[in-house]
């Protein structure tokens, strides 16, 4: 169920220029981290803002408000648990009742899980696909057919290096991303020409909460302080040894969601510090 109010005051800090005004944005696993700055971004260019994801209430509600008193739109959220197919479609035909419409779909939500192929828990490969692959193919299929009708849709995936490269002990994280990479390009070739365009982002290293996890288990595994394993874990894949910021990755989604990208489709965009180029 959505919730949320209508425009809150003027904006507290100057905007872009409003390219997506009077459009509507999900963002699924919004709440925090990348699907946050990419929510923040989609508001700074005018677009009203579905926000998804799991938190304490009053943590959502401030979130929310923030977003619609700074940028100036309206911003809702919905709960839905994106490892149900009924509740991503349902996400979707609630945004359309309530604000009118679906213009932009970003498949942001996803877990991970790190184990050997052979010790791999079969619930928690079921678990991973569920939500970083299946969610997103059901949140398309449900608002393809809205972007249809008003011939104009973005549909951006966020993949990771992980839908690009392999490594070690992360069979489903990798097989879902890579999964992910590939529905991007179907979408992309069966919506060309429709004013729709489906991409797929693909990040390095975000210092997200599932990344502090990898860290850690470093930090403890090694015998080192937290900020000798990050820069371990910096070292060992991403050339620029910096993390990329959710900031860079929403204005990443806002480039792809303008006219300047209107005819790039079907892509991968890597935002990895050079990861991918080894």
């Amino acid at each position: 169920m959505l919730e949320g109010s209508a425009l809150l005051g003027s904006p507290a800090l100057p905007r872009h220029p409003s390219t997506l005004k009077g459009k509507v944005a999900i963002v699924t696993g919004s709440t925090s981290g990348i699907g946050l700055g990419i929510a923040q971004a989609l508001a700074r260019q005018g677009a009203d803002i579905v926000l998804n994801g799991f938190g304490e209430h009053s943590e959502i509600k401030a979130i929310r408000a923030g977003i619609e008193r700074e940028y100036g739109v309206r911003a809702v959220h919905d709960g839905a648990d994106m490892s149900k197919a009924p509740a991503v479609h349902r996400l979707v035909a609630a945004t359309i009742e309530k604000l009118g419409g679906v213009d932009i779909l970003v498949n942001n939500a996803g877990i991970q899980f790190t184990a050997p192929v052979e010790a791999f828990p079969a619930k928690k490969w079921d678990a991973i696909l569920a939500i970083n692959l299946s969610a997103a193919f059901h949140g398309i299929a449900a608002a393809v057919p809205a972007m249809r009708m008003q011939g104009w849709g973005r549909i951006v995936n966020i993949a990771s290096t992980h839908g690009l490269v392999g490594s070690a002990h992360k069979a489903a994280y990798v097989a879902a991303k890579h999964g992910l990479v590939g529905l991007t390009k179907v979408v992309a070739l069966e919506t060309a020409g429709s004013g729709i365009t489906a991409n797929a982002v693909c990040p390095g290293w975000v210092r997200t909460p599932l990344v502090e996890k990898q860290i850690s288990d470093i930090a403890t595994r090694e015998r080192i302080s937290q900020q000798e394993a990050a820069a371990a874990l910096l070292g060992e894949k991403q050339p620029s040894r910096t993390f990329v910021t959710p900031e860079q990755l929403g204005e990443t989604v806002a480039f792809l969601c303008s006219p300047a990208a209107d005819q790039i489709t079907g892509t991968t965009l890597a935002v990895d510090g050079g990861w991918t180029a080894q």
